[in-house]
């Protein structure tokens, strides 16, 4: 029987558009649309123009296009510079590696101009969507989100990397034996922790644009015979499940029903910029406070029960930083209370560092539910100043899969972000050329509507 690492060098290889299902083809043309959206605003942001920045004094070989801009740089800077575009502003997709769509996408638009034909519409979903499966099954593998990030690995970076090089084997048409050792050097170029959750320090947002340079890099050496690890996911010393995961690896993830069960159908479109482990809250608060009518000045309390995971993750207050304001389910429903939104403009400095926040932040409790586990979504308790209160769960996230964003709510999210860059005609042209990517004959022409002109 084939070793796990020759199994899923056969998937990305072999892998064919008309292997994959048609609402699947319609959902990833939604989250190339959803990330390309988020990664133009994130090019409106002072950390991402600081990376650029770097990149100009770097210099290089002028191939790949900078997102955004009208400047390019070579492949492994352009994937790196457009993944810190991409998960800047947290409004990107989630339920992959996490966060997929700003490790693949960067990575498989930066690697275009490397591919010897034109590439189609076709041939890019494919990529994309081995990229997302592969990046998902080794968390997976992990043990799954909760295990592997509650052990201290952000996992869009220690898993991504893996996802970024897959798609773009996939993309440049290598051979099983390139793809791989692509993924033998990929685990090598695993990493990413989650200490910036303690300071809201900038990291984070460098994670997905590391695992996308990475994908890009581990690719090239392999399609020029650099050879990675053929051992890398065999249970031995130095393997990768046995270091970043030996307590908690299921290495059966790895492979089970590959080709079969697409990972991209289990990824989520985020309706608010915040950590999507703050979504389930926000939907609540926003039920209770729509059924009973309930105005600010006239909430007691907001009681929040959550399991110990996530109040780790985003029980946080420290809102001087937008990074850390991001992960804060405090202020993710001090926002939606006070502004009627947890979106992006809700995040901005003069709302986020507003007197009305601190005085609500005070009446907000996050409390331990025993019950619950670490995959749980919070319930959320409203106590009113007269003495009256309601509690609401929702355990499904708007944006989910069996909660989708409609269509339209998912255009009017794209559309007010990329129009910070862009302009409209170009906003527009992008968003029809994304949706019908499948008739697309040369995906070369999505590139060149992310530029300025």
């Amino acid at each position: 029987m084939a070793s796990t690492l020759d199994q899923l060098a056969a998937f990305i290889a072999e892998t064919r558009y008309a292997q994959l299902p048609a609402p699947l083809v319609e959902q990833a043309k939604r989250h190339l649309l959803d990330t390309l959206g988020a990664s133009l605003a994130g090019c409106d942001s002072p950390i991402w123009r600081e990376c650029l920045a770097l990149v100009q004094a770097e210099g290089g070989r002028e191939q790949a296009q900078i997102w955004g801009s009208a400047q390019q740089a070579n492949p492994r800077q352009a994937a790196w510079l457009n993944g810190v575009a991409a998960h800047i502003y947290e409004l990107d997709d989630t339920g992959g590696c996490d966060h997929s769509g700003a490790v693949v996408i960067p990575a498989l638009l930066a690697a275009l101009p490397l591919a010897t034909q034109p590439v189609d519409g076709p041939a890019l979903l494919v990529a994309m969507v081995i990229g997302y499966d592969v990046g998902r099954r080794v968390l997976e593998a992990c043990g799954g989100y909760s295990a592997h990030n509650g052990a201290g690995w952000h996992s869009t970076a220690s898993c991504g990397v893996f996802g970024a090089a897959a798609a773009v084997c996939s993309l440049l048409q290598l051979d099983r034996a390139q793809c791989a050792s692509a993924l033998g050097i990929a685990a090598s170029f695993s990493g990413g922790l989650w200490g910036f959750i303690h300071d809201g320090s900038h990291t984070k947002k460098l994670h997905a644009a590391r695992a996308a340079e990475g994908g890009v890099q581990a690719a090239l050496l392999a399609q020029r015979g650099i050879s990675g690890p053929s051992a890398v996911f065999e249970p031995r010393w130095g393997g990768f499940l046995q270091t970043l995961a030996a307590d908690t690896q299921q290495p059966q993830a790895f492979t089970a029903d590959l080709g079969e069960v697409w990972k991209l159908a289990r990824c989520s479109i985020k309706p608010y910029a915040s950590c999507r482990g703050t979504h389930g809250a926000i939907d609540a608060l926003g039920i209770l406070l729509q059924q009973h009518d309930v105005r600010v000045e006239q909430i007691a309390r907001i009681v929040v029960g959550v399991n110990p995971f996530l109040l780790e993750m985003c029980g946080g207050r420290e809102l001087h930083s937008l990074a850390a304001a991001q992960m804060s389910l405090p202020y993710a429903l001090a926002a939606r209370a006070l502004y009627d939104s947890a979106e992006l403009a809700s995040y901005e400095d003069a709302k986020r560092l507003h007197p009305d926040v601190e005085a609500l932040l005070a009446r907000i409790e996050l409390v331990i539910d025993a019950q619950q586990s670490r995959d749980d979504e919070p319930w959320v308790r409203l106590e009113t100043e007269q003495g009256v209160q309601w509690q609401q769960h929702v355990p499904v996230p708007s944006g989910a899969p069996t909660n989708p964003l409609t269509l339209d709510a998912l255009l009017a999210k794209y559309r007010s972000l990329a129009a910070r860059v862009l302009p409209l005609d170009q906003v527009e042209r992008l968003e029809v050329v994304c949706l019908e990517l499948d008739e697309v004959a040369d995906v070369r022409e999505v590139v060149g509507l992310l530029a300025i002109r």
